[in-house]
């Protein structure tokens, strides 16, 4: 085994996202590479837990002959531990949405996505090597100023779709209706309204016989759930369903009975659940922004005007011609087919020889008293987690606030700020 060791950091693990599809795939490229490697996070699902390492015991291991793999998609403390260490550091961007869209729904995300782009820029000269899992996320990190650049392509892993479908819920809907689907996180970027309107033109004008189901967590948003509930009531369409975060066993059954994936995004880094659909042989109807095209690849359908009724009349062409339906079926196929030909464990260990092939980049310094920070961020989180009334009586923050503190930004009560 090497003696350089490969960790990647990055702020949560979940349980059946992307992002933890490609951590744990480059987990397993490493070690059968011969490389020590572990994921070091703040917090990880239940089910996930034990893949993981707290990130606070990154600094005991810390070697500057090592390299750090950094998943950044919003600000974090596992990140700024990162910033501050002396390894060598591959950055993987995975996308923030643009603040914007949160406006009015959720104005702590407002808050964290427009600080975790500003903080995005800060690791320009930290990071030897800068990587978007998709092409337009290099794009975004070459405008910014990052280089070198470079793309480490999503390869989908479809093996959690692969097990028996559980269709417990799912049978209700497998009859001769028409059943459109999105997967993903109900959340405003996602434009889950368009998509409502689009289902209430092609339900009234095309085929009463047709439901739409919503499947992906809404928790955190509920009050854009809220505002999706009162355009239903509002357009006054019925058959809509909003199933919340389902179980791997029961995606694959509801991608079973679906008849198109209809997706009105405007903005994604990538966007697993379509290629989720290519392998399922589901037809797509998605809206060309952000990554959506190249992720297609010129598969599926792609559609540039949101008229209502004239998505709906792509969805009702892809419903009633089955011919039709075949052939984007086949042509999706294909695209999945090149997808899954590209070699994902060659190019990243190619990255790697990359940053180990080149001289050492000079760090850049950080706050003289940031591991004193860092105590105190432990402490006050204890506080917090175990003492909320002590925490609660504590000074506010501009009145306790240490000197380096806005450099570091540990402080739980502090929001974030630069390395």
């Amino acid at each position: 085994m090497s003696t350089i060791a490969i960790h990647q950091v990055l702020a949560t693990l979940g349980y059946g996202d992307a992002i933890g599809h490609e951590v744990l795939g480059i987990q397993r490229v490493l070690q059968k590479a011969g490389y020590a490697s572990e994921i070091f996070v703040e917090t990880a699902d239940a089910r996930l837990e034990h893949l993981t390492t707290d990130y606070r015991e990154l600094e005991a291991g810390s070697h500057p002959d090592n390299i750090l793999i950094h998943h950044f998609s919003i600000g974090s403390r596992a990140s700024r531990i990162a910033y501050a260490l002396p390894e060598r550091m591959v950055l993987v961007y995975h996308n923030i949405t643009p603040p914007q869209y949160f406006v009015d729904v959720h104005p702590l995300l407002v808050q964290l996505c427009f600080l975790g782009r500003r903080e995005l820029a800060l690791y320009r000269q930290r990071c030897d090597l800068a990587l978007g899992d998709s092409e337009y996320n290099r794009q975004e990190l070459e405008a910014l100023g990052f280089d070198p650049t470079g793309v480490l392509p999503v390869v989908p892993d479809f093996s959690h779709l692969s097990g028996p479908p559980n269709d417990m819920h799912a049978r209700a809907f497998d009859d001769d209706w028409a059943n459109l689907i999105f997967v993903g996180r109900l959340i405003p970027n996602k434009r889950i309204e368009d998509v409502i309107r689009f289902f209430h033109a092609y339900k009234r004008w095309f085929n009463p016989r047709s439901r739409l189901l919503l499947v992906g967590s809404y928790g955190g948003f509920d009050r854009y759930l809220a505002m999706l509930h009162r355009l239903i009531a509002t357009l006054g369409v019925a058959d809509v369903y909003c199933l919340g975060h389902v179980s791997n066993e029961e995606l694959a059954a509801f991608y079973e009975i679906a008849d198109v994936f209809l997706c009105a995004s405007e903005h994604e880094g990538f966007c697993v659940p379509l290629v989720e659909s290519f392998h399922m042989g589901v037809p797509v109807v998605a809206y060309a922004a952000a990554a959506v095209p190249s992720t297609m690849d010129g598969a599926g359908v792609l559609y540039t005007d949101k008229e209502p009724m004239h998505v709906a009349a792509l969805v009702d062409q892809l419903v009633s011609d089955r011919a039709l339906r075949a052939r984007i079926v086949e042509g999706q196929d294909r695209a999945l087919d090149r997808m899954e030909a590209r070699d994902f464990g060659a190019q990243l260990l190619q990255f790697v020889d990359q940053v180990r092939g080149r001289p050492r980049r000079v760090h850049p310094a950080v706050a003289f008293d940031f591991w004193n920070q860092v105590a105190l961020s432990e402490e006050l989180d204890e506080l917090r987690l175990y003492r909320p009334a002590a925490f609660e009586a504590l000074p506010k923050e501009d009145a306790v606030k240490p000197s380096g503190l806005q450099a570091t930004s540990l402080d739980p009560r502090a929001a974030s700020r630069e390395p």
